[in-house]
C-alpha cells in the first residue's frame, strides 16, 4: 500500500468513526428524551392524584402534601378541564391573564393541548371526571432539537474543512501549473534566441525575403508564446487598449495560418472600444477559443468573431460550425483536466477562463450550442469610461 492509499484509508476510517459518534449521540439523545418524557408523565400522574386527594380531603392535615405537589410544578404546561371542556385550571401556559379573558384565545389553547395527546383522566367520585392535559416542558423541547443543532454544526464544520482542503489543493495545483509554465518559458527562451540569430544570418545572406519574413513571423509568435507562459501566476499589467484592434491582430494571424481550410469572418464597430487588458494574454484567449473551434470542426467549417457594444460592456462572440457541446457540459468544459479529445490535457479553456475572469475581471460562458450544429462562446469586458 502506497502513501496515497494509506492517506485515503485513514481518511475513510476517520469519516466512519465520526459517523459512528454521531449515531451514538443521536441514540443517546433519543434515550434521554424518552426518559424525560416518562418522568414528566409520572409527575403529571402524581399531580392528578394530588388534585383528586385535595378535592376529596375531609381533614386539613390531608391537604398539605397535595398542595405542595400541585404548587411544585414550575416547568410543565398544563390545563385542567371539566366534562364539558370548560377551563377550570392552568399552569405554565404561554397566555397572559388578559388572554384568559378572551374566549377565542382560550379555545385555541385548549385545542393546542388536546393535539399533544397527553391526557390524564381524573375521577374524583364515581361518575365525575376532570381531564388534565399537558405538553412537553421547555427543557424537553430543547432536548428534542439538540440533535438537529448538533448535526447542523457537524455539517457546517465538515463543509468548512472540505472547503479548506479543496482551496489548499487548488492553490497547490495553481502553483504547480504556474511553475511549469514559467519553466517552459525559460526552456523555450534558449533555442528561441538561437533562432533569432539564424534569422539575422539569413537576412545577411540574402535568402529569399518571403521565406525569411514567414520564419520571422513564427519566431515572433514563439516570443509571444514564451511571454504568455511567463505571465502565468503573475499579476499581469493591464493597459487601456482598443479591443477591436487587438482582436483583429490575432484574427489576421489565425486567418492566414488556416486559410483555405476554414472560412473566417470578422465583424466589429468602426470605432474604438477601449477596455483594460493585457494584449499578450488577450491574444492567447482568442487563439485558444479559435483553435478549440477548429478542432471541434475537424479543421473544416466557418468561424465568426463578432464584437459588439452593450451598455457598459463589450461582448466578443466566437461562433463555429462544429460538433457542439451538450448543455450539461457548459460549465464542466472550463474545469482543469476536462476534455472530450482523445489527446490533450484539458487546460486550454481552463486557462482561458482564468485569463478572462481572474486577470481581466471579465466573464466567459457558452452562450449557445447545438449538437452537430455549432457553438458560440461569449466574453464580456467592462468598457473604459
Amino acid at each position: 500500500m502506497n502513501f496515497s492509499e494509506k492517506n485515503n484509508t485513514v481518511r475513510w476510517l476517520l469519516v466512519g468513526f465520526s459517523f459512528l459518534i454521531i449515531l451514538l449521540i443521536l441514540w443517546n439523545t433519543y434515550v434521554l428524551v424518552k426518559i424525560f418524557r416518562n418522568e414528566e408523565r409520572n409527575k403529571m400522574e402524581l399531580w392528578a392524584t394530588a388534585q383528586k386527594t385535595l378535592q376529596n380531603a375531609t381533614d386539613e392535615t390531608e391537604v398539605d402534601l397535595p398542595l405542595q405537589i400541585l404548587t411544585n410544578n414550575q416547568t410543565i404546561p398544563t390545563i385542567l378541564l371539566d366534562e364539558k371542556d370548560n377551563l377550570i385550571g392552568h399552569a405554565n401556559t404561554p397566555l397572559s391573564e388578559e388572554d384568559f379573558k378572551k374566549p377565542t384565545k382560550v379555545k385555541e389553547l385548549i385545542a393546542l393541548f388536546k393535539q399533544s395527546g397527553n391526557k390524564i383522566d381524573i375521577e374524583y367520585v364515581e361518575g365525575q371526571h376532570r381531564y388534565l392535559y399537558y405538553t412537553d416542558s421547555a427543557l424537553l423541547k430543547q432536548l428534542k432539537y439538540y440533535p438537529i443543532a448538533l448535526i447542523s454544526i457537524i455539517v457546517l464544520f465538515g463543509a468548512l474543512v472540505y472547503n479548506y482542503y479543496r482551496t489548499n489543493k487548488i492553490s497547490e495545483q495553481s502553483k504547480l501549473w504556474a511553475g511549469m509554465a514559467k519553466e517552459t518559458a525559460h526552456q523555450i527562451g534558449t533555442p528561441l534566441s538561437s533562432l533569432i540569430g539564424w534569422v539575422e544570418i539569413m537576412k545577411a545572406d540574402n535568402v529569399d525575403e518571403t521565406i525569411v519574413t514567414e520564419i520571422e513571423k513564427d519566431v515572433i509568435r514563439l516570443q509571444n508564446i514564451t511571454d504568455r507562459f511567463s505571465k502565468i501566476g503573475s499579476e499581469p499589467n493591464l493597459e487601456e487598449k482598443d479591443l477591436v484592434t487587438e482582436t483583429k491582430l490575432i484574427y489576421d494571424y489565425l486567418a492566414s495560418r488556416f486559410e483555405g481550410q476554414v472560412l473566417f469572418q470578422f465583424y466589429a464597430p468602426e470605432k474604438p472600444l477601449t477596455v483594460r487588458l493585457n494584449p499578450t494574454l488577450h491574444s492567447w484567449t482568442i487563439e485558444n477559443l479559435v483553435k478549440n473551434a477548429i478542432d471541434a470542426m475537424r479543421g473544416r467549417g466557418s468561424i465568426g468573431i463578432i464584437l459588439e457594444e452593450q451598455g457598459d460592456f463589450v461582448k466578443i462572440k466566437i461562433s463555429d460550425t462544429g460538433k457542439g457541446i451538450a448543455r450539461n457540459q457548459f460549465k464542466k468544459i472550463f474545469e482543469p483536466g476536462f476534455t472530450t479529445k482523445k489527446r490533450g490535457w484539458g487546460l486550454g479553456l481552463s486557462l482561458t477562463k482564468r485569463i478572462v475572469e481572474e486577470y481581466h475581471k471579465g466573464k466567459i460562458k457558452v452562450l449557445h450550442s447545438e449538437i452537430n450544429k455549432g457553438t458560440t462562446f461569449q466574453i464580456s469586458y467592462k468598457k473604459c469610461i
